[in-house]
């Protein structure tokens, strides 16, 4: 018994130096992340995404249930051998905190590996060569105004349900793996292997967060949001995609989602990442003392972009609240902690990258 706790006790040592030398690696050594997303991170992808991907659920969403079930089962053992007598109650604390022990470490080493170090690499504005320049208010309100042109040209091929708003009929996660492929003919850092987005089966777990997706580290998959408005639905399987090509930064991933859509050649697509970046550009237009200039390029939206912005922004309203604002204030800490300093204002950044997109395409 002895051996086998000395022996969890050493694997677990062993699992937290590795992933803090891993960490201290990329933050101190120049290239080294580089290096790792370019060869190591996509082995990872090819191999466990692929393995993973296989199965039609969600792992990680039925890991975390699993993960729960056994602590409480675990604990339950625990309690019931310490009240048989067959081990004291300072036994059954050592116990509990050797398995904790273990599982952190093995969690915090999936992480680094699946997801830490990425936070590290060289930006994809960077390696696609794009100038990020400071730009005056005339060119964000052109930038909104040919958005709003892309917003209006695409609802023409699009369906709509019986509230007049967006309803995808193509399978979209399937079309969202083809837009990252196709993406990454134009830019080498964005190929590779796309494992298949899945939609969480109790998706109310990341509404109440005000999340729309999630990137699982630990088994490189895409989650999504199942429940939420289907207009976010198409640029979010592309946001948590990109992430699989190890560009972890919110703000580049919701650029390389709008790239993808809009080169997927389905309406649907090109529909939902523009009122994504619509969104974004819109609100620093109206931030930056472009009021009224917002209001008028937004009353030239057609009706159903103006229907599914309204609902999208209703179906959130509902979960205001502590525990999305709690949510917030963790994913702002998490952000933080990887070195994004603007923590959850680096979402806004999205507007520089596509006003650099545009200007380079003159």
């Amino acid at each position: 018994m002895k051996k086998r706790h000395k022996k969890t006790t050493i694997i677990a040592a062993a699992l937290l130096l590795a992933a803090a030398a891993l960490q201290l690696a990329a933050r101190g050594i120049t290239g080294f992340a580089d290096l790792y997303s370019q060869t190591v991170y996509p082995v990872l992808v090819g191999v466990i995404g692929r393995i993973f991907s296989i199965l039609p659920f969600s792992v990680v969403e039925i890991g975390l249930y699993l993960l729960i079930l056994s602590a409480l089962v675990g604990i339950a053992l625990l309690l019931i051998r310490t009240a048989r007598r067959r081990i004291t109650a300072g036994q059954a604390f050592l116990a509990a905190g050797r398995t904790l022990l273990l599982a952190a470490a093995a969690l915090l080493f999936s992480y680094t590996a699946g997801c830490g170090i990425n936070y590290y690499r060289t930006p994809f504005s960077a390696e696609a060569g794009f100038l990020m320049e400071e730009s005056g208010r005339e060119e964000l309100a052109s930038l909104c105004r040919l958005l709003a042109s892309q917003i209006n040209e695409a609802a023409k091929g699009i369906e709509t349900d019986s509230e007049g708003c967006l309803i995808l009929t193509e399978d979209a996660e399937e079309t969202a793996r083809r837009a990252m492929e196709a993406l990454g003919e134009r830019y080498e850092s964005l190929r590779g292997y796309y494992p298949q987005p899945k939609g969480l089966l109790f998706s109310r777990l990341l509404s109440v967060q005000k999340i729309e997706g999630v990137y699982s580290p630990f088994t490189l998959e895409a989650n999504y949001n199942q429940e939420m408005p289907e207009v976010n639905i198409p640029s979010t399987l592309c946001h948590e995609l990109s992430h699989l090509r190890g560009f972890m930064r919110e703000d580049e991933a919701n650029f390389i989602a709008y790239l993808a859509c809009l080169e997927s050649g389905d309406p649907s697509f090109v529909y939902s990442g523009a009122i994504l970046a619509f969104i974004h550009s819109g609100n620093a237009l109206y931030a930056n003392g472009g009021q009224e200039e917002y209001y008028n390029i937004y009353n030239s939206l057609c009706d159903t972009a103006k229907r599914d912005m309204a609902a999208d922004s209703a179906f959130w309203r509902q979960f205001d609240g502590p525990v999305a604002e709690a949510s917030s204030q963790v994913n702002d800490a998490y952000l933080k902690a990887n070195s994004q300093e603007d923590g959850v204002r680096s979402y806004g950044r999205m507007v520089d990258l596509l006003l650099a997109f545009y200007r380079e395409r003159g």
